[in-house]
């Protein structure tokens, strides 16, 4: 028997991996105690995506509503899955930065004391397997606002002389910026798992993305900026842009993409790696340029407002540049861009969030 456990099993891009090693018949075991519906509310919930995983995978998923942070369960679950434990993809986590300024400790908690559950149950009883984690560009802080930008129509960009121009690299410092609370829980969990690799030769990587997307989103207004936009175009509830005039740019990738490097790191795994991952040059966008797309997707007008205070930490130009991944994994290349990610979300979710 070949095992990959996923934590986080329900969300964006856990069910993705699940669904995706799932089906390339490995068996797949889930940790998802719905947490999302506690940080977000009843919308947010992840048991629509835990029972399509089980509708779908059958008896090869196998799922534990249990708590990263118990570490007892944890350490249980890993002993009995033992060697048969071939791949982790850690993703559960508390994901938005306005969240973890309310209550700090829970955030903490679960990105980091979570994160190290995991790493640890890892380490004691399956130290071969390969062990992912969905870090992000937070991890930076508010640094990449202290670029040369320029203001444009519908977005800010940087200087085409600079760098950077490409995208944003992991040489970029991490300190003397503000991070907000989750971006210093999230470093936490990052250096974690670099250590956990340096330290007891364990196959991880952090994939630091930037904006991760896609159908399987539960998309609310604290998390999930395209699946977010894309839901108000459709229910036509209001938007809020908070800052920067909503030229603030994101690169967007989809879950699918992101996978598949997933799928390539498992296949020829590194030691304690970490990669800027994301839609770079090729599936970027602004607030303002997902709205356009997005009303012309559903063909009409949304209703949304501008709040002139942006919120800590956010990024006024985040493009990321995957050279460092694709140096080592080549045959991995982008298949998304943002306006077939918001189409794909649209025609996906019409249904379910008309009603």
């Amino acid at each position: 028997m070949t095992v990959a456990l996923v934590t986080g099993s329900g969300g964006l891009i856990g069910s993705e991996s699940a669904a995706y090693f799932g089906s390339l018949g490995m068996d797949v075991v889930g940790i998802d105690n719905d947490l999302r519906s506690y940080f977000f509310g009843a919308e947010a919930s992840t048991q629509w995506s835990v029972k399509e995983l089980k509708r779908t995978l059958g008896s090869r998923y196998e799922h534990h509503a249990l708590d990263i942070r118990d570490r007892d369960s944890v350490m249980a679950l890993f002993r009995r899955l033992g060697k048969s434990l071939r791949l982790v993809v850690h993703t559960a986590a508390q994901p938005s930065h306005d969240w973890a300024a309310r209550d700090p400790v829970t955030d903490f908690d679960v990105n980091a004391t979570g994160t190290l559950n995991v790493l640890e149950a890892t380490r004691q009883c399956s130290p071969e397997a390969v062990f992912i984690f969905t870090s992000t560009n937070k991890v930076y802080g508010d640094r990449p606002n202290l670029l040369p930008l320029v203001e444009l129509n519908t977005r800010f960009e940087i200087q085409p002389q600079h760098t950077y121009h490409t995208g944003i690299r992991e040489d970029m410092p991490i300190d003397y910026c503000l991070h907000s609370l989750f971006g210093a829980s999230k470093v936490a969990a990052d250096v974690l798992v670099q250590e956990y690799g340096r330290y007891f030769g364990l196959p991880t990587a952090c994939f630091r993305g930037g904006t991760l997307t896609g159908p399987r989103h539960s998309a609310t207004r604290l998390h999930g900026f395209l699946g977010y936009v894309m839901r108000c175009a459709i229910t036509g509830e209001p938007y809020t842009i908070f800052g920067y005039r909503g030229k603030q740019v994101r690169d967007a990738i989809h879950s699918q993409d992101l996978i598949r490097a997933f799928h390539a790191f498992f296949a020829r795994p590194r030691v304690a790696e970490v990669y800027n991952i994301g839609g770079s040059r090729f599936s970027n966008c602004s607030v303002l340029e997902a709205i356009e797309m997005s009303q012309s997707i559903v063909g009409r007008e949304m209703t949304w407002s501008y709040f002139d205070q942006n919120r800590i930490g956010d990024h006024i130009w985040w493009i990321g540049d995957n050279g460092r991944f694709q140096s080592h994994y080549p045959e991995w290349r982008l298949e998304y861009d943002v306006e077939h990610i918001l189409k794909e979300i649209h025609e996906l979710n019409l249904e379910r969030w008309s009603r």
